[in-house]
């Protein structure tokens, strides 16, 4: 077992905290790979607060030599731990499993498992960025498949799960916002399931269609419209849009547009019931 605390101090050039010697146990388990306890419990175990591992201000010294131990020593054992953080740490998703609950369905990190083959309603679904957007289009199309992004919030069981259900052959489409930080939380979920083709990920925001929503609906504003640059060619070419035009288009003012889109979406991916 590697000397954690004399590795930290020839490498840092400091000593190391009092009472960081309480957390050997708890490296010696991750060095093992053991499943741990929820980060406050692994905390309390050791003897301190239960923030202490997670908040950098709880205990700055303990913190830290916690987390360079981690970077530097224990790299190639990922923690695993059992995640305290149901709240802001789940995916939220309409009729995409079987299940006799109340749609729509949230579900948190410890179901992410459990999901991988549990059956499903459908073959295809909705990304929609926005909460409140997916809620609307929920409540005015309650049997749709929809897949809430949440923004930017890309957490971990939201992230697993998506990439689940592409593995499965859920075909997906994405809407978000018209603007460079709604463009820029598009790249990442392009980067997320990459083995989606672009054209068919965005197949509902192509760039003519953005450009048209651009000068139809487009607000002035040039802090959203910054150009930015991203990855994927057809998202810079709808960025490029945003730029140049300087104007903007919220998901909020095109409900409409998607009521004519999503029905005719769902359509060509759903299977034609054997006659």
């Amino acid at each position: 077992m590697t000397d954690f605390l004399t590795a930290y101090q020839h490498a840092t050039h400091r000593p190391t905290p009092p009472d960081a010697n309480r957390l050997a146990p708890l490296f010696a388990q991750i060095a093992a790979d053991h499943l741990l306890p929820p980060r406050g419990q692994q905390a309390v175990d050791a003897g301190f607060t239960a923030h202490t591992l997670s908040d950098a201000h709880e205990n700055p010294p303990i913190y830290h030599y916690y987390q360079w131990v981690l970077a530097n020593c224990l790299a190639e054992h990922p923690v695993h731990e059992l995640s305290a953080q149901l709240v802001g740490n789940s995916f939220v998703c309409v009729n995409l499993f079987q299940t006799d609950l109340p749609q729509p369905l949230t579900l948190n990190p410890w179901q992410v498992s459990a999901m991988a083959d549990f059956p499903l309603m459908t073959n295809c679904a909705v990304i929609i960025e926005n909460n409140g957007v997916f809620a609307w289009l929920h409540h005015r199309h309650p049997n749709w498949p929809l897949i809430d992004q949440a923004g930017n919030d890309f957490n971990s069981t939201a992230n697993c799960l998506l990439r689940q259900l592409v593995y499965r052959g859920v075909a997906v489409t994405y809407l978000g916002d018209l603007d460079s930080p709604g463009i820029q939380i598009a790249e990442r979920v392009q980067r997320l399931i990459p083995q989606v083709p672009a054209d068919e990920l965005f197949a509902l925001q192509l760039p003519q269609r953005v450009f048209a929503w651009l000068v139809q609906y487009g607000k002035p504003d040039a802090k959203r419209t910054k150009q930015q640059t991203v990855q994927t060619p057809l998202l810079q070419e709808a960025l490029t849009s945003i730029h140049t035009l300087g104007k903007f288009v919220e998901q909020e003012q095109l409900i409409a547009a998607y009521e004519d889109l999503i029905p005719a979406w769902l359509a060509q991916h759903t299977p034609k019931p054997e006659s």
